[in-house]
């Protein structure tokens, strides 16, 4: 099962509660005193971990609770901090504030984490509260409750390229045909609910995640079918490869269909439409498949590829053209982080003022 979306309410742990101790030895008949304090309570933790794919293994529990801090003991003795409380999640994981709606945090890669639940601090132990007219004091901290709320954790899969198309238009068969991924293929509309992922090895070590994402229709934008589930994980690839069906099963244009998808991504998000694109009319091995690739290149000025899962026509083209765009992409990147970098300053040398020199 297949889950991208879930709701769980955490609590972090409650601070440990201070000591009310005094010192009993045998020379000191009015030992002053030594109560401890309470230890820390465990936060509750979002991480992003290698070995998840989805939230489905979050289903079965909705309430995290870390556990407690320990009270604090005599002798001043500190009460233990209690563990944190790991919840493990894909990379991808937006977790947000269910009742506020903010986003907490956007988990990206693996390691990144937010707390969403903090620990209460330990209360005080009654020598915190000594004073030269209170020497004896009985007080003590209770330490304080664990922060508690309800986050909603959503799954964007993340993927260097997205396969896009309308149903049925050969993106989960020619991912497994890249790759060793199996998802379900059958020639009708929707086989594809969930994304698949796959790993196509170009050479030696290089290789790019390719993902096979629910079809599109007309009024996805909407919510029209599986729309909203569909534009929501394209939105973290770097390149789309836009299948076009040269002939459609329902009668409808391919070139129509390719602008259909296209303005459909437009309204759903500018940014998500700009993303480079990689155009392919599969099923070369039909007749007059090659035509189509004509039509669609001399409507709409593209650059068009045509290939086929069956026969393996034009596929090293295919999967050349995505690995060098998502290349030139990491390179755009790299630059860029570079030109943001921030400049760094010896601490060691002077830092002048007019024509005063600092120290």
């Amino acid at each position: 099962m297949f889950v991208d979306r879930v709701e769980l309410f955490v609590r972090g742990g409650d601070g440990g509660r201070g000591m009310v101790s005094f010192r009993r030895e045998k020379y000191v008949p009015r030992g002053g005193p030594d109560g401890g304090d309470g230890g820390d309570g465990g936060s509750v933790i979002v991480r992003a971990v290698a070995n998840a794919d989805n939230l489905a293994p979050l289903t079965t529990k909705k309430h995290w609770k870390a556990k407690p801090g320990e009270p604090g003991g005599g002798s001043l003795c500190a009460g233990k901090d209690a563990h944190d409380l790991i919840i493990p999640v894909p990379p991808g994981t937006i977790v947000r504030d269910r009742d506020r709606g903010n986003i907490l945090k956007d988990l990206v890669n693996v390691g990144d984490e937010v707390t969403v639940g903090q620990g209460g601090k330990g209360g005080r132990g009654n020598k915190y509260y000594a004073t030269s007219t209170n020497r004896t004091p009985r007080q003590f901290g209770p330490g304080d409750d664990g922060e508690e709320r309800w986050i909603s954790l959503e799954l964007k899969v993340i993927a260097d390229a997205g396969l896009i198309g309308f149903p049925n238009a050969g993106k989960s068969t020619l991912l497994s045909r890249l790759s060793r991924a199996t998802p379900e293929i059958a020639d009708y509309p929707f086989t594809t609910k969930i994304p698949n992922l796959g790993i196509v090895n170009i050479s030696g070590d290089a290789a790019f995640v390719l993902a096979d994402l629910p079809g599109l229709i007309e009024g996805a934008a909407q919510g029209v079918g599986l729309g909203h589930e569909f534009l929501r994980h394209v939105e973290r690839t770097r390149v789309l490869v836009h299948l076009v069906e040269p002939f459609p099963t329902d009668g409808s244009d391919a070139v129509q269909n390719y602008r259909t998808i296209r303005k459909e991504l437009s309204l759903y998000s500018m940014p998500l439409a700009e993303k480079p694109e990689i155009v392919c009319v599969s099923k070369a091995e039909l007749t007059g498949s090659e035509e189509v690739k004509e039509r669609l290149a001399k409507e709409l000025n593209l650059d068009v590829l045509l290939m086929s899962s069956v026969t393996g026509q034009g596929l090293a083209q295919v999967v050349g053209r995505v690995a060098q765009t998502i290349a030139d992409l990491k390179r755009e990147e790299a630059e860029e982080a570079a030109r943001r970098k921030p400049i760094e300053f010896s601490t060691e040398k002077a830092i002048r003022t007019g024509d005063e020199v600092l120290p």
